[in-house]
C-alpha cells in the first residue's frame, strides 16, 4: 500500500504539463499533481487513455498528437497553453521501450527510437523555456531510465536514446540555470505499469529482478509521481542538473 503523497503548497495552481500522460508512469504523476491542486495538461498519442483519464478527472486538459511530429506537437502545446497557462512545470516523460535485437535494427527503426524516446525532449523543452525565462522560474523534469546503467539487452536504441537524457538534462540545467529554471532527470528502475505487466513481466522475470534490488519490493508509478512531485517543488529548490535514480537499490550512478 502506497503512503499518501507529501502536500507541496507551492505547486497548487501551477501549470503543469507531462507528455505521455495519458497511462502509466505519465498517468501516475498527473494524478498526483491534480491532487496537489495543480492545472495540468498532457500530451499523449492514445485518444482512448485521454478520454479515459478525462473521465476520471474532468479538470485535465488534453491534446492528441504524436510527438514524433514536432510541427504538430508545438501547435497542440500552444492550444494547451491558452487553456491553462504557459507551463511553470514541463515533465518530459513520453517514451516507449519497445524491444528490439542489434542485428535486425535498421536505419528507419533507428531513427524512429530516437524520435520517440530523445527528440521531442528538446523542442518541448525549447517551446517553453521563454515563458519561464520571463518569469525568472521554472522547472524541466525528464524521464531517463536505468535501462542503460543496467547495460540491458534487446532494446539498444532505447537504452542508448535514454543515456543521452541524463547528458541533455546536465546541459539544459547549464542553459537555463541563471534564468532560475531547474533542470532534472527521474531515472525509473522496471516499474510495475500496466504495460509492462502485460507484456514483459513474467513471474521469473520479476523474481530475478527482486532479487537484483536492495529493497524487496517492485517499483510502482506512484513512486515515480512521488519523487516527481518533490523535485518539481521548492523543497527542491536548491537541487539542479541531477537525476535521481528511482530503482530499489539495483543501480548506483
Amino acid at each position: 500500500m502506497q503512503p499518501p503523497p507529501a502536500r507541496y503548497p507551492d505547486l497548487e495552481g501551477a501549470p503543469v504539463l507531462i507528455t505521455g500522460g495519458a497511462d502509466g508512469i505519465g498517468r501516475a504523476m498527473a494524478e498526483a499533481f491534480l491532487a496537489q491542486g495543480s492545472c495540468v495538461g498532457i500530451l499523449d498519442i492514445n485518444r482512448e487513455a485521454i478520454g479515459r483519464f478525462q473521465a476520471d478527472a474532468p479538470t485535465l486538459a488534453a491534446e492528441h498528437v504524436d510527438l514524433r511530429d514536432i510541427p504538430a506537437t508545438l501547435t497542440a502545446l500552444s492550444c494547451l497553453s491558452a487553456r491553462m497557462g504557459e507551463p511553470r512545470i514541463l515533465i518530459n516523460n513520453a517514451a516507449h521501450d519497445a524491444r528490439h535485437g542489434f542485428e535486425t535494427l535498421s536505419v528507419e527503426e533507428w531513427d524512429e527510437r530516437f524520435a520517440v524516446n530523445l527528440r521531442h525532449i528538446m523542442f518541448v523543452s525549447q517551446a517553453v523555456a521563454p515563458a519561464m525565462r520571463r518569469a525568472g522560474a521554472g522547472v524541466i523534469l525528464n524521464m531517463g531510465s536505468t535501462a542503460w546503467m543496467k547495460a540491458s539487452t534487446n532494446m539498444i536504441a532505447y537504452a542508448t536514446a535514454k543515456s543521452a537524457v541524463e547528458g541533455f538534462t546536465r546541459s539544459l540545467s547549464r542553459e537555463l540555470g541563471r534564468d532560475g529554471i531547474r533542470v532534472n532527470a527521474i531515472a525509473p528502475g522496471w516499474v510495475m505499469t500496466r504495460r509492462q505487466i502485460e507484456h514483459h513481466a513474467t513471474p521469473e522475470k520479476r523474481a530475478a529482478n527482486l532479487e537484483a534490488q536492495s529493497l524487496q519490493r517492485e517499483i510502482q508509478p506512484e513512486d515515480i509521481a512521488a519523487a516527481a512531485l518533490f523535485l518539481c517543488s521548492e523543497g527542491a529548490g536548491a537541487i539542479t542538473g541531477q537525476t535521481l535514480i528511482v530503482d530499489g537499490g539495483m543501480c548506483y550512478g
